[in-house]
């Protein structure tokens, strides 16, 4: 996989940009605030998943303006492909069927009904400062990880996901009406079914998932720590051995689980049970990685668990993603910069960083100098 050029107009501070990227290395670089990170965003945004700075569409289109334009040319095992991205403010998709018209998406000149739609076209992993959330914050933004990862290899997983919350809505709000209405109790009973089904699906995903993805996890961080400490991952469900288990075997679980939280349900007034509350627990030499990690640690951890999601999408698609390296060569040590460096050989890597100094021994890539969202200096290295 790889991104041959990018053209952006009136994306987030950006009024208009046009780059040729290198094949290898491509350093983005200039001061704070200029639009390094925008850039790497845009670039994100074709893999059909949502900003990874947690943003809404709106907040893309440049202040004062009714839309923005983002387009790529890639390059895949297959064929070079094409695709196009446009996004309009609040105003200007007022009125209008929300997801359809606030943002349009095509490949290869064939609209698409949402851009969900690109996963599976373009491949990339990226790892930003904003990802030690990963171990710092609660189970949610590593659910969210999980869910993010899986769409990008499998894309039907993000049809698993939609209706499953679809129908945990459904039932939650069926839960809050039968203080009211106790005669809907049957009803419920109907949902439960789906419920189960949905969260197994999302389970069985998930579980396998991270049962493939803790050797290539556990293997980088090996390199990192030379040996000195140990890294695991644990997908708490309330399974045992998940990744072991069947479908059937867990909308079983769920069912029984449902039995067992009936009246917790209708006195919260929400499901208790399911994936939407399960959890992904990152250990360093059998600890919580959150509790007891050191910051080096927790870098090491979140930084494992990016290449091995990273290889994971070149083992399952025969693809190898594009890397994003948002403003985290100042995050590690030299040790650790110089492993991650030397383990993204044959692939195509874009970092954001002050300056490029840093990397002026590289044989083969390109420095692009970003000053007040436009592009007013590209470089060679030799």
């Amino acid at each position: 996989m790889r991104l041959e050029s990018i053209e952006l107009t009136n994306f987030r501070n950006i009024r208009s940009l046009s780059l040729e990227a290198a094949p290898g290395v491509n350093v983005i670089y200039g001061e704070n605030a200029q639009g390094k990170t925008n850039l790497t965003e845009a670039i994100w945004m074709f893999t059909g998943a949502k900003s990874f700075r947690g943003a809404k569409d709106k907040e893309m289109v440049r202040f004062g303006e009714s839309s923005c334009k983002s387009e790529i040319q890639f390059a895949s095992a297959l064929r070079e492909q094409t695709a196009k991205i446009e996004i309009f403010s609040a105003d200007t998709a007022s009125g209008f069927a929300e997801e359809k018209r606030s943002k349009q998406v095509s490949l290869n000149g064939v609209t698409l009904d949402s851009a969900s739609e690109l996963a599976g076209q373009f491949y990339a992993v990226v790892f930003s400062p904003a990802h030690l959330s990963l171990v710092r914050e609660g189970p949610a933004v590593r659910r969210k990880f999980l869910d993010t990862a899986i769409g990008q290899i499998m894309p039907r997983y993000e049809h698993y996901l939609r209706e499953y919350q679809r129908i945990l809505t459904q039932r939650n709000a069926l839960l809050k009406d039968l203080e009211r209405f106790p005669q809907l109790s049957q009803t419920l009973e109907i949902w439960d079914e789906s419920f189960a089904k949905a969260a197994a699906a999302v389970t069985f995903c998930r579980a396998r998932y991270v049962s493939r993805i803790q050797p290539l996890a556990s293997a980088v961080y090996d390199g990192i720590s030379s040996g000195k400490e140990k890294f695991e991952l644990s997908y708490q469900c309330g399974i045992k051995q998940p990744h072991e288990k069947t479908k059937d075997y867990m909308k079983e679980f769920f069912m029984r689980e449902l039995k067992e939280t009936y009246r917790g349900d209708i006195e919260r007034g929400a499901t208790l049970c399911g994936p939407h509350r399960d959890d992904l627990e990152l250990l360093v030499n059998g600890m919580p990685m959150r509790l007891y990690g050191s910051q080096g640690q927790q870098r090491s951890g979140v930084l494992a668990l990016k290449m091995a999601e990273c290889s994971m999408v070149e083992e399952v698609t025969s693809e190898t993603p594009v890397v994003l390296l948002d403003d985290v060569m100042s995050e590690l040590d030299a040790g650790r910069r110089d492993y991650l460096l030397n383990h993204l050989e044959n692939r195509q890597v874009f970092v954001t960083c002050c300056d490029d100094e840093s990397f002026r021994g590289l044989k083969q890539g390109k420095s692009f100098l970003i000053h007040g969202g436009e592009l007013v200096r590209t470089g060679d290295f030799a």
